[in-house]
């Protein structure tokens, strides 16, 4: 046997603009709350695992009678688990606290030591902060036991094997314990890649085998997927389903597929940041700093990766791949690559990064980390900003450089318009001095600093001018063409757009070497992120100037190029769209898909109330963006979600989207 370890569009228009205002103002929702679930993300990652998944009532109905009935959750006494790595030691734990006789089985006395020693730990916590008595301890370490040989599973009522994500490992195991335990149990398999499908079948009782997914820290990941195969009996299922439940777990019913939910969602968005950062689009560092910024995670794509270990995310997608022939899923040869060169990640210490050690999470520079040193061209010298529009985006980008000490002309197409704007931004840092964010001397200077604004020759003067009009490519183009004239020369003209061509925006002027783009984040003010593109055309000395300016305003600025979706856009909406697919194929309703991004990946909102937040007529605009850009099949807006917007199913600002909302 092996050594049991663990596994570880068309252009959108001036709704549309508006729609992305909300799009921004969620992902800033997401990220005020994202970072308390920091901790147990990164800890599911450590066991190569992040979501979950529900399977249809079809399936259960359609599974054949069992031969030998499966016991009820009152009798699952005795439970085995096949190795001890930190997910096998943690679903021990879990077990024995909660009344469980546990064996725990692994092949090395290490591992062994190590999960008594965490059960050790752990329960002298609990007694020192009262959770539990000292009897109820003594209890619990009686009730787990560790063995070398599988033999010590002959009396378990379950088994959860928890072993390498190899299938000859998995199949040794299965084929070892179907011979070796007692004819009513149930086998259960830790796998979020491999088919249970196709170890059930190899063994004599296919009705009593199923997926038992977990996530870590098993002690505090509410989620656990039951796994039905379409020959599991449904008695197996109820029995572990209750178990589950008398853990204190949230179960999520699922169907056999590579990835289940949230690693089917997960894994494809990885994926892509991997090709991303191998095509040098951007650097590690941006692709991640990008994504905890702009979307609220706590931690990168890349650095994730690392965190779960290449190798894993190598061979869950190309599960994945293999059932779903979605470019999209086929494994970024960079993967590949590093695999083969032994680099995995944090347990090797190199991946996409550099660590202390094998095991370490301090990273540490390589020939990748960029240089503390000034390595751009002196930027132009800014002072005065013009910020062109009148809506949300303009006022909040108003707001930032105003309260950073610059003077800001804001110009509308009305005087009423500007002045309404202005006095918006007013009561924003209202806001922040009623909050004790904001002293109010600091408050009134900010806003004597901002001067409205009907005519664009108002702008004149300005060192950088920053448009934040309608996500329109003609209305930028007019707007551009009229900056041309009236702005000085040597003046940086700045977009904000988040999917259309900077370049050709550039091209509407006769200075096409001083424009580039400046995404900014809604609400600004408190969005660190910007995304700054630089066209084929833009000058050294523009591109060094936006830089400084996202300093001086204390905006973390990441570079990339220009194409649709630039960073965030681009590994943000492929995973929505992929959700709704979900739902589409059947495999997953909204409830299930939500619960369990939520509960097992730690996302303070499912793809489904992100997208209703949205807007879906907006998510839609910038999927067909991306989709006409790189014309990759898996980038095909799901039709579920052209129909709803064809209904004028639009999310919230409608009443209706993947949900029904009360209307204002």
């Amino acid at each position: 046997m092996n050594r049991p370890t663990t596994s570880s569009s068309p252009s959108p228009t001036t709704a549309a603009h508006d729609a992305r205002t909300a799009a921004d103002a969620a992902t800033a929702q997401a990220a005020a709350t994202q970072a308390t679930a920091a901790n147990a993300t990164a800890a599911n990652a450590r066991a190569g695992s992040a979501t979950a998944a529900s399977t249809t009532a079809e399936s259960t109905a359609a599974a054949p009678a069992p031969a030998h009935a499966a016991p009820a959750a009152t009798h699952l006494p005795v439970v085995a688990v096949v190795g001890l790595g930190t997910m096998g030691a943690g679903i021990a734990e879990v077990l024995a606290r909660a009344g469980h006789e546990v064996i725990g089985i692994d092949l090395s006395d290490a591992a062994a030591r190590r999960a008594a020693a965490a059960l050790e730990s752990s329960t002298a916590r609990a007694v020192e902060r009262g959770r539990i008595s000292p009897a109820e301890r003594s209890d619990a370490l009686a009730r787990f036991r560790t063995f070398p040989e599988l033999q010590a599973a002959a009396e378990a009522d379950l088994v959860i094997e928890v072993v390498d994500e190899r299938w000859e490992a998995k199949r040794e195991v299965f084929t070892a314990l179907d011979r070796i335990v007692k004819p009513e149990a149930v086998l259960a398999t830790g796998t979020n890649a491999l088919s249970v499908t196709r170890l059930a079948a190899e063994t004599a009782r296919p009705d009593r085998v199923l997926g038992l997914h977990f996530f870590a820290p098993a002690q505090a990941m509410r989620l656990v997927e039951v796994v039905s195969t379409v020959l599991t009996s449904p008695r197996a299922t109820e029995a572990v389903t209750a178990l589950v439940r008398s853990l204190g777990k949230e179960p999520v019913a699922v169907g056999d597929r590579p990835g289940f939910i949230a690693d089917g969602l997960l894994f494809g968005y990885l994926n892509q940041a991997a090709a991303m950062y191998e095509a040098r689009y951007a650097t590690r560092e941006d692709i991640d700093a990008a994504m905890r910024l702009g979307c609220g995670l706590p931690m990168g794509p890349l650095a994730l990766l690392d965190l779960i270990g290449v190798d894993t995310a190598a061979t869950v997608l190309e599960a994945m791949y293999e059932a779903t022939r979605d470019r999209l899923h086929a494994p970024a040869p960079v993967l590949k690559q590093l695999t083969a060169a032994g680099l995995l990640g944090r347990k090797s210490g190199r991946g996409f990064y550099t660590y202390q050690a094998p095991g370490s999470a301090v990273v540490v520079p390589d020939a990748e980390t960029p240089a503390d040193g000034p390595e751009r061209a002196a930027g132009r010298t800014v002072r005065t900003v013009g910020v062109v529009g009148s809506g949300t985006m303009a006022t909040g980008i108003a707001e930032v450089f105003a309260t950073s000490g610059f003077e800001v002309v804001l110009a509308a197409r009305t005087q009423d318009k500007a002045e309404v704007a202005v006095a918006r931004l007013a009561k924003s840092l209202d806001r922040s001095v009623a909050k004790g964010r904001l002293p109010r001397e600091r408050r009134d200077e900010a806003v004597a600093r901002v001067r409205p604004a009907a005519a664009y020759d108002a702008l004149g003067e300005a060192d950088l001018v920053v448009e934040a009009v309608a996500e329109d490519l003609f209305v930028k183009q007019q707007l551009f063409r009229v900056l041309d004239k009236v702005c000085k020369p040597g003046a940086v003209l700045a977009t904000t757009t988040s999917s259309l061509p900077v370049v050709a925006t550039a091209r509407a002027t006769g200075r096409p070497q001083d424009v580039i783009g400046m995404h900014f984040f809604n609400p600004a003010p408190a969005m660190k992120l910007v995304e700054v593109v630089r066209t084929v055309l833009t000058a050294d000395d523009v591109h060094a100037t936006a830089h400084e300016v996202c300093g001086a305003i204390r905006k973390h600025a990441v570079d990339c190029g220009d194409r649709a979706g630039f960073i965030v856009n681009a590994l943000l909406f492929p995973y929505l769209n992929n959700a709704v697919k979900m739902v589409q194929d059947h495999y997953a309703d909204v409830e299930a898909i939500d619960a369990a991004m939520k509960l097992g990946g730690g996302y303070p909102m499912g793809p489904f109330e992100l997208l209703d937040v949205v807007g879906l007529d907006v998510s839609l605009a910038i999927e067909r963006v991306l989709h006409e850009e790189f014309r990759d099949p898996g980038l095909a807006p799901a039709p579920l979600l052209e129909h709803l917007v064809s209904a004028g199913c639009l999310g919230r600002k409608t009443g209706r989207g993947f949900r029904e909302y009360a209307r204002r």
